[in-house]
């Protein structure tokens, strides 16, 4: 496989701290957009009444600090954890057009979730199932390419994903035969297609400590990811221990999709488009790829969420506006690549 890079003239902290202020100002419009409107005045209003104890309009305030506070800080998380993953698989695997579900945590988190439904189990059960059902899908992904000795670490990697991702489709088609079509099959077929619409101030922060492990070795070994995209061989020579690398990196990918999934459901394309359009900004070096990344990923969600509750009379879940965006820009890449890419 061959790595990608696309090279612009770039500045970038400044790009770095306008991509800060441009999420900022995306999450303050973001909590005015919807079918209850609340312009800047309101919302300034609301926020002074909660934080200095005033009077307030107590729709405005259900509406603003219960359903959409919630949704944005899940959509900034989530979209910003996805297109890390994304960028993160990416360098690994040195091919561009890989994403955060390439080794099947999508998958094995949507079966978990699946499950969780069927049995109509609480939703925090069905959350946690989703959760664990992505790590478990990745670990025997990786388990599997582990015994596999004398073969292209990468290859084998992706071979099993394919694999596990298929079986786990099998289950999650099964069940959805065996679901109840008037109850249980409407809410499996929503969690699927990903949406932000039922996320509370428990589920936003209840991913943080997940995200926050999975992060912070991303971030420790930015530097390390720039050797891995030159191959296992020219890593090593350079004193990088791969596989442990990869391991560390891939379950610290794993870690931050599986828990952004288990609460939002697939929402697709994320991960594969946003790493290119930072790559175009910040070059490829991972150490400004990462946070641009992440900005980014959370600013893009912001946008489909906002796009979601507002061009139709009911919320159209998540999956089906990015991947309207997403492949368009896929197919767009198809016809780069052969043009040639560098």
């Amino acid at each position: 496989m061959t790595a990608v890079v696309v090279t612009r003239p770039r500045n970038t902290a400044a790009g770095l701290w306008l991509g800060l202020c441009g999420l900022l100002a995306l999450s303050i419009i973001s909590m005015m957009v919807g079918k209850y409107g609340a312009g800047p005045v309101a919302l300034f209003g609301a926020a002074k009444a909660a934080l200095t104890g005033g009077m307030t309009d107590p729709i405005l305030s259900t509406v603003l600090w219960n359903v959409r506070l919630p949704r944005v800080l899940a959509g900034v998380c989530v979209g910003a954890a996805l297109a890390a993953a994304g960028a993160t698989y990416q360098g690994l695997f040195r091919n561009p057009l890989v994403s955060s579900d390439i080794l099947g945590v999508s998958a094995g988190a949507s079966l978990g979730a699946v499950l969780g439904i069927f049995l109509s189990l609480p939703v925090i059960a069905i959350q946690l199932l989703g959760f664990v059902g992505g790590l478990l899908a990745v670990a025997a992904v990786y388990a599997i390419g582990a015994s596999i000795r004398g073969r292209d670490p990468v290859l084998t990697l992706v071979l099993a994903g394919v694999a596990i991702g298929a079986v786990v489709g099998a289950g999650i088609s099964l069940t959805k035969i065996l679901a109840d079509p008037y109850d249980q099959l409407p809410a499996i077929t929503y969690w699927l297609l990903g949406s932000l619409t039922a996320i509370t101030h428990f589920d936003a922060f209840s991913i943080l400590p997940a995200l926050i492990i999975g992060f912070v070795p991303l971030f420790l070994l930015r530097w390390r990811m720039n050797v891995m995209t030159l191959g296992d061989d020219e890593a090593q020579t350079m004193g990088i221990d791969t596989f442990r690398t990869r391991a560390l990196l891939i379950a610290a990918a794993t870690l931050i999709t599986a828990a952004s999934v288990s609460v939002t459901g697939i929402i697709g394309w994320v991960g594969l488009i946003i790493p290119h359009m930072a790559r175009m900004l910040v070059g490829p070096d991972f150490r400004k790829l990462l946070p641009a990344s992440m900005m980014l990923g959370g600013g893009y969600l912001l946008v489909v969420d906002m796009l979601a509750r507002s061009i139709a009379l009911i919320e159209v879940p998540l999956g089906i506006l990015t991947a309207a965006v997403g492949a368009p820009f896929f197919l767009w890449l198809l016809a780069a690549g052969k043009k040639g890419w560098q």
